[in-house]
């Protein structure tokens, strides 16, 4: 009697009389209602979390009547998310994925957001200004790692005083390197899925001490010659300035720088 819109509660089973003077008869009768998909938060929760390595499934549920057939898709892509027996889940999977639930009376759609979680990689170590540090100069050690959750660092590195961690424990800054401070350093980066490990050689040169020392050796090398050629030069310039006793000088090495002329009177010794 009447009409109105059919709604999902109309669902169920009827019971439907007929009824006159002789008599009556009952007959049953179940009413299914149709309609269009819809797709829930609890059935399809907008956001997820995959681990990489672990097998990609993305499961939707969505309702409506007949049972509509769901897909999802990355946006960007437009590729279906692999199955269960395809290669595992990577960072590549990371992204928002569009489902779309269909059946003949409509369809529904709604985004899902996947975030891909691993274990740190690519660690790196950089040192600034660089490698080869120069005695009493300052240098620091960064550490960097990709991984999600965010990675913590630690560090295992040559042991001395001068030595100042950032807060973040990423980075260690070294003030007025001493050859404490030349070795390995290594920095290991650290997530609830693993730790990933990596190293740089720090090397503090020291050659200018050397170039001290050799400086110092030539410095008394030099002076030694200095004294020999002093010394000669003054047994050459003594040959020709000055006064020699000719007695004395006649019995000397400085002999040789005198010469003899004789004369009348005798032997006479010139400068």
């Amino acid at each position: 009697r009447g009409s109105r819109a059919v709604s999902r509660a109309d669902a169920g089973r009827y019971l439907c009389r007929a009824t006159n003077k002789h008599g009556s008869a009952i007959r049953s009768v179940l009413v299914t209602v149709e309609y269009e998909p819809s797709i829930g938060e609890t059935g399809c929760p907008a956001q997820r979390l995959w681990v990489e390595g672990t097998p990609a499934e993305l499961g939707c549920a969505a309702s409506g009547n007949p049972p509509p057939r769901v897909a999802c898709a990355k946006l960007g892509d437009g590729q279906d998310p692999p199955a269960p027996a395809s290669p595992n889940v990577t960072r590549a999977h990371a992204g928002t994925y569009q489902c779309r639930a269909t059946n003949p009376h409509g369809s529904a759609l709604r985004n899902v957001t996947v975030a891909v979680e691993y274990s740190p990689s690519a660690v790196s170590l950089r040192v600034l200004p660089s490698a080869n540090v120069s005695r009493g100069a300052s240098f620091s050690v960064e550490c960097r790692a990709e991984g999600l959750p965010a990675p913590t660092y630690g560090w295992a590195l040559p042991p001395a005083p001068n030595l100042r961690f950032a807060a973040d424990n990423r980075s260690v800054a070294v003030a007025a390197a001493a050859a404490a401070n030349r070795g390995l350093y290594t920095c290991t980066a650290t997530n609830r899925h693993g730790r990933r490990a990596g190293s740089v050689v720090v090397r503090v040169d020291e050659s200018w001490l050397a170039l001290a020392a050799s400086l110092g050796s030539l410095g008394a090398v030099t002076a030694v010659g200095l004294a020999a050629a002093g010394g000669y030069y003054l047994k050459t310039t003594a040959c020709k300035k000055g006064e020699y006793n000719v007695r004395d000088a006649e019995g000397s090495s400085e002999a040789a720088c005198l010469h003899r002329q004789r004369h009348d009177r005798g032997e006479i010794y010139g400068i």
